[in-house]
Formats: C-alpha cells, sequence, structure tokens
C-alpha cells in the first residue's frame, strides 16, 4: 500500500527518486500526455525505505536493477494538479545501473510495465533549464556537487 493519505484538502505523498546521470546526461520521466518532466521513482509503500523504494520503482518500470551510490537530498513539494493540492515529502538518491551493460543505455525507454504513455528521456545536463522539470528545484539538485540538500519547493504559497 502507497503512503498516499487524504488529510482535509490535501493528498500527502511520500516519494522517492533516482538521479542517475550518464555521459552528462540526466535519465527523466514523462507521461507524453503531461507538458512536464520528473526522475524515475514513485511512492513509498508502508514498511519499505525509500532506499528499496527506488530500487523496486526502477525495476518495475524498466525492469533494470540500480544501487545506490548515495543521498542527494529532500524536498518538502507542494503544489497543485488536477485541482488538487499536495503535499509532499520526496528522498532523492543518486543510482547507478547494477549492470554493466544498462550503463551503455543512451536511448528513450518505454515501460516495461505496458504503459505506452510513460517515456523514460534522457536530457543533457548543459540544457537541462530548457525542460520544465519538476519539481522547480530538481535541476539545481541534479547538478549540485554538494550533497545532501533541504529544498522545500512551495508552488501553492500564495494560495494558502
Amino acid at each position: 500500500m502507497d503512503l498516499t493519505l487524504d488529510v482535509e484538502n490535501y493528498k500527502l505523498n511520500i516519494r522517492a527518486g533516482g538521479i542517475l546521470i550518464h555521459n552528462n546526461k540526466v535519465l527523466t520521466h514523462r507521461d507524453v500526455n503531461k507538458d512536464h518532466y520528473c526522475l524515475p521513482g514513485g511512492r513509498v509503500e508502508i514498511g519499505e525505505s525509500s532506499e528499496e523504494t527506488i530500487k523496486r520503482e526502477i525495476q518495475e518500470e524498466l525492469g533494470k536493477k540500480v544501487e545506490i551510490l548515495g543521498y542527494a537530498a529532500t524536498i518538502e513539494n507542494f503544489f497543485e494538479m488536477e485541482n488538487k493540492k499536495y503535499h509532499e515529502i520526496y528522498f532523492l538518491y543518486r543510482i547507478e545501473f547494477a549492470d554493466e551493460e544498462d550503463k551503455k543505455i543512451n536511448y528513450t525507454m518505454h515501460n516495461s510495465e505496458g504503459k505506452e504513455y510513460l517515456q523514460y528521456k534522457w536530457i543533457d545536463l548543459d540544457k537541462i533549464d530548457e525542460y520544465n522539470l519538476l519539481p522547480k528545484c530538481l535541476k539545481d539538485i541534479v547538478k549540485a556537487k554538494d550533497a545532501p540538500i533541504h529544498k522545500i519547493n512551495d508552488d501553492l504559497e500564495n494560495k494558502k
């Protein structure tokens, strides 16, 4: 069961994501029906650590095993999507494919669960500012050399 709760007029999510960088490109995740990109990952399940979550999510979504290289950041993320307010706690890790052959992948990948609308695209770090990567503070975290980082992203600041 995902750690997602409806609390008053908010949805509370606990998520984990992975920063996977190869050849100066970061792997992103996109629903082709939306106008933004995010990092691969998903909701933490009850009784599961955020590290276990990112490993499970990449295995489920891409059929690939990853290793955790280190903890990168925590984001307290407040946003609205489809007329619903969200309060999200987002744990980010630097990750790497476990298999040497997978480390050579440089093409757009598709969801291994059959969700045709999901794409996993490599974005050049030198052009990352040209993309709508959410939450907005992700660009700084992906490019940062220091870790861990704690950010508060509040897209609802004027809507409270």
